[in-house]
């Protein structure tokens, strides 16, 4: 057309940009925008729209950000349909404050808000752990005369849970089902882990039956919060009930759920079923974590079963899941309470290459053996440590020095408080000597 001297239409322009943009030509649609700007014919809300649209459609946040303040600078207001759209990819972008702050321009200018964008604000902040300014927006959107959703509630329910105030939850609960909304799974999922983590197993069972009779159907999250509960809470044949159940409804048991019911048997000595569970998800295709792995070293730790212990931990490193400081810890301490300080030192200083030793795994190592009585052993890795050329705190001197007291050593207690030794050094003046720990329980 402009080769021929017709400009098009405006119209013509926007329906262009839009067909383009539907079949994701982002960049013709540029260009065709570009034409606009230098021609007669410029570009209106639609174009703008259109364009923002196409850089949200191809994850160009940053490019419909640049658009949406430009469109400004050339007088040409953004409408809801802006807003709406820059509103959703931040929200599926996880930026939260950028939503936010979205909707206060929405409401500075006056105007309307959809039901929809209130509840990906509400939800977005809940998720990044602003309850309150969730609850500021919920209140506004009942000022304005929107109805809250499913969603919102079941966000905000979350959200309180998530902080502690299950009460709270409760009571959003309530004021869910007096409002004539009917919680789904999801909500009943929020309350079930909250009173699960609070402790409150019996009322967490209560609101798992009614979801399970009200037809609302249940799914692997409500299952896997109340093993999970049930489980630290001693309850393991129940745990064990609901994790059987779960096959029967046809609901997935996957690692975290596995994790849960590994660990109830694990913390309540049956090591064995523990282990068959964890044979049981390798022939069902389900990951074993970390996690997995540290639960059940922990175990065999535990029930004195040390070879079989280093045997898993040897599998987990073959396997090529890269231990945690967790379960560097939970190795550490098994190996020196079964009296391989020297193994435990070993892998110590084959991993921190690794960055996986946490700070304080010494300290742990020290206080696990004072606790068990062994101040020898205590002493002798803490001199090791030393002479690998490491400092030891000096708050490890106060747990020696506690650990003598309580042992009835008294007299030693005092000798290494006056020892002036905090690194593994004796100080005199500007002459660092070097004292043995062990060396003190002699005098």
């Amino acid at each position: 057309m402009k080769e021929n001297g017709i400009e098009p239409s405006l119209y013509t322009y926007n329906f262009l940009m839009n067909g383009l943009v539907n079949s994701m030509f982002i960049d013709s649609a540029e260009q065709v925008f570009e034409v606009m700007l230098n021609g007669r014919t410029r570009p209106d809300i639609v174009t703008y729209n259109t364009l923002i649209k196409g850089y949200c459609k191809v994850g160009k946040l940053g490019k419909a950000m640049e658009t949406f303040k430009e469109m400004e600078v050339r007088g040409i207001d953004p409408d809801k349909i802006t807003y709406m759209t820059l509103i959703q990819v931040c929200y599926g972008e996880s930026d939260f404050d950028a939503c936010l702050s979205l909707y206060h321009e929405m409401v500075e200018k006056g105007l309307e808000i959809p039901p929809h964008a209130f509840s990906l604000v509400i939800c977005g902040l809940c998720k990044g752990g602003k309850y309150a300014e969730g609850c500021v927006v919920f209140e506004e959107m009942g000022r304005r005369g929107c109805k809250a959703n499913v969603a919102i509630y079941t966000a905000l329910i979350d959200a309180r849970v998530k902080s502690g105030n299950v009460e709270e939850a409760i009571s959003l609960f309530e004021r869910m089902k007096s409002e004539g909304f009917s919680p789904d799974e999801v909500t009943y999922g929020a309350i079930v882990d909250g009173l699960c983590k609070n402790g409150r197993l019996d009322e967490a069972m209560d609101y798992f039956n009614v979801c399970k009779n009200s037809g609302v159907g249940t799914n692997s999250t409500l299952y896997c919060s109340l093993i999970d509960g049930l489980g630290k809470g001693g309850r393991v044949d129940k745990a064990e009930k609901l994790f059987d159940e779960m096959v029967e409804k046809g609901c997935t048991r996957d690692s975290y759920c596995y994790n849960a019911m590994i660990d109830a048997f694990a913390k309540s000595g049956k090591i064995d079923e523990a282990l068959a569970l964890f044979n049981q998800m390798d022939v069902e295709g389900c990951d074993q974590t970390v996690y997995t792995y540290t639960i059940l070293i922990d175990g065999l730790f535990k029930q004195h079963k040390n070879e079989e212990a280093l045997k898993l931990w040897n599998m987990m490193i073959d396997k090529g899941i890269a231990p945690t400081s967790a379960s560097f810890r939970v190795l550490a301490i098994g190996l020196c309470l079964s009296g391989k300080v020297a193994r435990a030192c070993k892998i110590l200083d084959d991993l921190a290459p690794m960055g996986v030793i946490p700070e304080n795994a010494f300290e742990d190592m020290i206080n696990a053996l004072c606790n068990a009585g062994r101040i020898e052993q205590a002493c002798k890795l803490a001199d090791g440590i030393v002479d690998r050329g490491r400092e030891i705190p000096g708050r490890v001197r106060t747990v020696l020095i506690n650990s003598l007291r309580k042992a009835g050593k008294s007299d030693m207690a005092m000798k290494l408080l006056h020892s002036k030794i905090g690194i593994g050094y004796d100080r005199f003046g500007s002459v660092k000597k070097r004292v043995k720990f062990r060396t003190l329980l002699q005098l």
